[in-house]
């Protein structure tokens, strides 16, 4: 009941918030994503006008008519949990309060620790009565472990923005996943279906074959999940991710676990390994989760030129899986196996692993 509560009065608080911002403020900056670090990082010229929203009233219980919200205002509420059991409905019945409000939102859960993490969209940096506005949700909840405003105003398909400040807490959950602990931020990749995660990555891991001689590359790494899980089993990791977020959270991940076989680099991974190639690098297996958009073919040339034996296909989209596997049989390479993984139970979507051999 509490999360169902949860739902209701998060989407209570995201129409009074929308309403409250609709008034002429000024719009977010561009800034790298080391603004994301401390509570109350806004700039100092915001300060003044902050400070004059500080006294408003914040109750939580009485929401705003939707028509009061300004169409490029408040884009979505979204939070992500992680507790020990699956909460259907419940999940179903804040998924349903959100559609009424929200063209864009998301649920992340988890299953472990029990954390959760509220993420307030704003198209501004300016929180009228920010302060009370988090008094009081935590008063009503008080099991909320943090609560960050993501601010993006770009108009663009993408829910979340550049820059955030954390309004309470670390500004990160942490879930457990294959006897492993992850810290998890607002930006980071995570599956939503951690109890499937693990027959994945152990499939994963299980094809990959590795002896604990292997020097392995992980591409598109995330926050280092299958990296770190398959370290204890490999002679060296490599994590390769372009997002900076992601790439600060696994580095401390592979510190809580202690593993000291695994090195992350924030970088493109196509580019990292023609580097690597050029100067006379090679690896033995390449670990690839890339996102439904697939590959590239320049991506898979740079997995023959750092001449992998084995390659790991982790796919969400079996149309760029098979336009891919045309690809790597160009460059040499011969598809060995699928094993699909239901993800999403109820669903026509599937992962599927692919276990990819050099001929």
């Amino acid at each position: 009941m509490k999360l169902k509560k949860l739902g209701a009065l998060l989407l209570s608080a995201s129409l009074m918030m929308a309403a409250l911002t609709a008034c002429g403020s000024k719009p977010a900056t561009n800034d790298t994503a080391e603004d994301t670090k401390g509570a109350d990082s806004a700039a100092a010229e915001q300060a003044d006008d902050e400070e004059n929203y500080e006294t408003g009233d914040a109750s939580l219980d009485n929401p705003l008519n939707q028509d009061e919200i300004g169409e490029n205002e408040l884009l979505v509420v979204s939070f992500g949990t992680s507790y020990n059991d699956s909460r259907r409905e419940t999940i179903g019945a804040i998924e349903a309060a959100m559609q009424k409000a929200f063209p864009d939102y998301s649920v992340r859960r988890g299953f472990t620790s029990g954390q959760i993490m509220v993420v307030l969209v704003t198209a501004s940096p300016v929180f009228p009565s920010k302060n009370n506005f988090v008094k009081a949700l935590r008063q009503k909840h008080p099991e909320i472990t943090t609560i960050v405003q993501n601010i993006n105003n770009r108009g663009t398909s993408m829910v979340l923005g550049d820059k955030e400040h954390v309004l309470f807490g670390k500004g990160y959950i942490e879930d457990e996943l294959c006897g492993c602990k992850f810290r998890i931020s607002p930006k980071s990749f995570y599956q939503v279906n951690p109890v499937q995660t693990e027959y994945l990555y152990g499939k994963a891991i299980e094809l990959a074959g590795l002896t604990g001689n292997e020097r392995v590359l992980d591409a598109y790494c995330g926050i280092g999940t299958i990296g770190i899980i398959a370290a204890s089993k490999a002679k060296e990791v490599i994590g390769v991710e372009l997002n900076a977020d992601a790439v600060r959270d696994a580095v401390q991940n592979a510190k809580c676990n202690d593993v000291k076989n695994i090195r992350f680099y924030c970088n493109d991974a196509t580019e990292f390994m023609m580097q690597m190639a050029a100067s006379g690098d090679t690896v033995d297996v390449v670990l690839m989760d890339p996102p439904r958009a697939g590959s590239t073919e320049a991506f898979i040339k740079a997995v023959a030129a750092v001449k992998a034996k084995n390659v790991i296909y982790v796919s969400c989209g079996p149309d760029t899986l098979a336009r891919d596997l045309g690809v790597f049989k160009k460059m040499g390479y011969q598809a060995e196996g699928a094993w699909p993984v239901d993800m999403f139970p109820e669903t026509g979507h599937c992962e599927v692993v692919v276990k990819i051999l050099k001929k």
